[in-house]
């Protein structure tokens, strides 16, 4: 154990490799916090991200120097910290805001070197002020998402346009375009007033869906999940819950993730392979059981949501979907016929291909693969889900089971194609060559 020139304890130096995965792991799970604690600190969105994409320049020099510090994230916000004290003196603007920033950081780092620079236990805090800067109204749709999901879901360019297959250029795009509007706007770094909030709803709680949905199946990287995102949008979803507790799609999608959540453990072996949800035992207590306590807090958290009586919306049928699942004590006796009655009416209040292939698969388990590979069949030549995986590999699972094992293994090897993340794309490809049943 060294000491840096701040005085931050460090670990034994490593390597380049290392240094750079540690700047990344870091990014990925604070960078929303740093960012909003740099805003609130500048007043300004896009010179707070600007600051820390300099401070990550800074590590990615120093670290394989001087070690990598003990608490990251707080050695990160503190040199952005300090890049924008330098920035104001340059501009001349030796103010009493200036002291008195100047002395706050001197008092912190004498403090503790290991606190974090926020309160992670706050209702009202930085990330959602984010998220709510995120959103504002006077940014496209379009727009609020893709800005959104880079600076609070820490999701780099190149996952945003997987998920809404664009081009990657396309979302660099929309991200500047977001940032020069938010600043020309002025738009102030807070929650909005109460009767602003239904306003942006929508919006956030599509955000918030997404980077869960990022969690729950890793478009990229080698890991199957993103344990870390998936906590993260569910103290979200928990925070806006308390904020909003009379609108029923914020119990609605914190149910569907508290739910969808509660399978993470046994998503994946003891080595981080996948596990499919037929293989997964939901009778095990050891650490890679389904999580119950989960499980009561969305079955919870879904009720609150009917107890509000303006009937399901599209995030609540989903965690009803989800629910089926998790007080099923099998997949064999899963009820399955209304999981398929709640995929319709998903599709009919939120229509899109994916519902359509969620449906798909409901429908081979309530009646068998033949009805649902015609449903497959339509959607495959409607060129609605181009690039998506998922479409060729489910296709492949239904030929696979009337026999079809040839065309089986020809729509595993698409999908493998398709595949972005490493280890599902390794187990489609060894499924394309008849290695795993």
């Amino acid at each position: 154990m060294t000491t840096s020139a701040d005085g931050d304890a460090v670990r034994s130096t490593p390597g380049t490799g290392s240094v750079e995965r540690t700047v990344a792991a870091v990014w990925r799970i604070d960078s929303a916090k740093i960012i909003g604690t740099l805003t609130r600190m500048t007043g300004e969105f896009g010179l707070a991200e600007d600051l820390a994409q300099e401070a990550l320049l800074d590590a990615l020099q120093q670290w394989p120097v001087e070690g990598v510090p003990r608490n990251a994230a707080a050695w990160l916000t503190a040199v952005a910290k300090r890049k924008a004290i330098d920035r104001w003196r340059r501009r001349e603007r030796l103010d009493e805001r200036l002291a008195v920033i100047a002395h706050d950081l001197e008092r912190e780092q004498a403090e503790s070197a290991d606190a974090p620079p926020w309160d992670p236990d706050a209702v009202d805090d930085d990330v959602l002020r984010l998220l709510f800067i995120s959103c504002h109204p006077v940014l496209s749709k379009e727009a609020q998402v893709a800005l959104s999901l880079r600076v609070v879901g820490g999701l780099s360019s190149e996952e945003i346009a997987r998920a809404f297959l664009v081009p990657t250029a396309t979302v660099q795009q929309r991200i500047v375009r977001a940032k020069k509007t938010l600043a020309a706007a002025n738009v102030p770094f807070e929650v909005p007033p109460r009767e602003e909030h239904t306003a942006r709803l929508g919006a956030i709680l599509g955000v918030i869906y997404l980077i869960f949905n990022e969690a729950h199946s890793a478009s990229s990287g080698s890991n199957v999940l993103r344990v870390d995102l998936g906590d993260e949008a569910i103290r979200l979803g928990r925070v806006l819950a308390a904020l909003m507790p009379r609108e029923p799609d914020v119990h609605g999608l914190l149910a569907l993730m508290e739910l969808t959540a509660a399978r993470f453990p046994s998503r994946t072996d003891a080595q981080g392979e996948p596990v499919l949800l037929a293989d997964e035992d939901r009778r095990r207590w050891d650490r890679r059981r389904w999580d119950r306590g989960r499980i009561a807090r969305g079955r919870a958290a879904l009720a609150r949501a009917d107890a509000l009586g303006r009937g399901r919306g599209a995030y609540g049928l989903q965690a009803a979907i989800a629910e089926r699942h998790a007080v099923a004590p099998s997949v064999d006796e899963t009820d399955w016929e209304q999981i398929v009655l709640l995929y319709e009416a998903l599709g009919r209040l939120s229509p899109s291909p994916v519902v359509e292939l969620n449906r798909a698969a409901a429908v081979a388990m309530a009646t068998g693969p033949a009805s649902a590979l015609r449903i497959l069949d339509q959607l495959a030549a409607s060129g609605a889900l181009p690039g998506y995986h998922l479409l060729p590999a489910t296709r492949a699972e239904l030929l696979r089971r009337l026999g079809r094992e040839d065309e089986a293994r020809s729509e595993f090897a698409v999908a493998a194609g398709l595949a972005g993340n490493d280890r599902e794309r390794t187990l489609l490809e060894q499924k394309a060559l008849g290695r795993t049943t």
